[in-house]
């Protein structure tokens, strides 16, 4: 049996899950996420505990009962706590300025990148360098810092670029120069 998928979701008091048919909604004092629930799994509450069960052992199955439980458990976390990933800006003239529905970026290009930003998202922008991106969905926090880094991707001869904090970046060997 999936060790992910047999383990119980635990029901903070402020959280209300509801199951309706093939889709799980958690709702929460930071907002609400809607999961679908791939076919052959259940979900059932039980004491404060939300409980994933599938109906067959085949491979498939044991795939989606621990992925299936690990997005649940990731609503329930991000309606409660919220998700930041937090991005660095590396290099002279590289900076950020947060608008009212977007964000601009000079990253030294010969124009400004205007980036909008998508509904369910907060968009921080401190000291023009740092970005922190939140949101109570994991999978679309995780996209838009994908998104901003893909921008202006790490140079791995300069290190300059968009990072995430805390990355660490292997740095190459220019150029020989002359024997």
């Amino acid at each position: 049996m999936s060790r992910i998928g047999k383990k119980p979701i635990a029901i903070p008091d402020k959280v209300k899950v509801d199951i309706k048919g093939d889709s799980v909604v958690v709702t929460g004092p930071k907002g609400t996420v809607s999961n679908p629930i791939p076919p052959g799994i259940k979900f059932q509450t039980k004491d404060k505990q939300l409980v994933a069960t599938r109906l067959d052992d085949s491979g498939p199955q044991r795939a989606f009962h621990g992925l299936a439980r690990a997005l649940v458990a990731n609503a329930v976390k991000g309606v409660t706590e919220g998700f930041t990933k937090e991005l660095d800006i590396v290099g002279v003239g590289f900076r950020a300025e947060g608008k009212k529905n977007s964000v601009v970026f000079a990253l030294g290009f010969s124009h400004p990148i205007e980036y909008p930003i998508p509904p369910g998202i907060n968009i921080t922008v401190d000291k023009q360098t740092k970005i922190v991106v939140s949101g109570v969905d994991r999978q679309l926090v995780g996209q838009v810092a994908a998104n901003i880094r893909g921008l202006k991707k790490p140079d791995p001869y300069k290190n300059k670029g968009i990072r995430y904090t805390g990355e660490r970046l292997k740095k190459k060997a220019g150029k020989a120069g002359g024997k």
